[in-house]
């Protein structure tokens, strides 16, 4: 019994030494330029970002360009991606098409495929995604868009990443980011089907960044929590909630640091604090009340629909 004790022990010093070395590196790279400039540039010539039209889509699209990639913008309301087509020409040297396409949709992936024919793809960031409801609610009081979900959150991954995947294979090299969501990492309640299919975005790109890492492909995904965009009705930025700027100006610090990162270093702690909340305690009867009302609250406060 005491060789038990002696080994519990060990192991779990041995997972919070584990913890602080991950620790440690986010808060090198988050203060230290670690990767090369370059880096980015070398994966190939062409970005390609889905739900590109606000939030964080927009804001890769952004950001990607000033790295000198030329970007692909898919979204489904046109006159947005002209609008920032127009924006990011004027401002950068990077070249920018166009696709609309609604990923609600499952019919949509041979245009797609047609639009990019010919491109070197170098980063591929599935990024489009529905939540029903920023206010949590039970599984049967979801708005009844549960197909357009599962086509828009998981279908769009897929197709997505088989559209470029094999071109990225035969060039040896290529960067895919998978946006999944905090409330993937472990099922949250009166989140279900949101956190259940962003659950699959995180155990699909974790497979194949092991079957592909050998090519000299990265597949990441990535696990945030709150970021003020439209789809979170614009929340109050703080401490914990970032712009979609700020997220994705660091979270592309960390496209070296392996398969899944919440992609900022406030959003890590916040993880690995989470973790430590038993789960009985989490999904008890009286943890779940509280979100049903007092974090329905604070959201409600919080929140713009502007």
């Amino acid at each position: 019994m005491e060789q038990l004790f002696v080994f519990v022990g060990q192991l779990v010093c041995l997972l919070c030494l584990l913890k602080c070395v991950r620790l440690s590196r986010y808060l090198l790279l988050s203060f230290w330029k670690v990767l090369p400039g370059s880096f980015l540039r070398s994966m190939g010539q062409w970005a390609v970002i889905t739900g590109a039209g606000d939030g964080i889509g927009k804001a890769y699209a952004f950001e990607l360009a000033k790295h000198g990639l030329n970007v692909v913008l898919i979204s489904r309301t046109l006159e947005k991606l002209q609008a920032i087509a127009e924006e990011i020409e004027g401002t950068t040297e990077s070249r920018v098409k166009i696709v609309q396409a609604d990923f609600t949709k499952e019919d949509i992936y041979d245009h797609i495929k047609e639009k990019l024919k010919g491109l070197e793809i170098g980063i591929l960031v599935n990024n489009v995604g529905m939540l029903p409801s920023l206010l949590p609610s039970r599984f049967l009081n979801t708005p009844g868009e549960i197909q357009s979900l599962i086509h828009c959150n998981i279908t769009s991954v897929v197709k997505m990443t088989q559209l470029v995947l094999k071109r990225m294979e035969s060039r040896q090299k290529g960067l895919i980011l998978n946006i999944s969501s905090g409330a993937a990492l472990c099922p949250w309640p009166l989140y279900a089907l949101y956190s259940a299919s962003k659950a699959f975005v995180c155990t699909f790109s974790k497979a194949l960044h092991v079957e592909y890492r050998a090519k000299g492909i990265i597949i990441q995904v990535l696990t945030p929590y709150a970021v003020s965009t439209p789809m979170t009705k614009h929340l109050n930025t703080n401490m914990v909630t970032k712009t979609a700027e700020e997220f994705v100006k660091e979270s592309l610090k960390y496209v070296t640091i392996g398969d899944e990162t919440c992609g900022c270093l406030a959003h890590e702690i916040l993880a690995m604090l989470l973790n430590l909340i038993p789960s009985r305690i989490f999904y008890s009867d009286t943890f779940q009340k509280f979100f049903l009302t007092g974090y329905s609250d604070y959201l409600k406060r919080n929140t713009s629909n502007r």
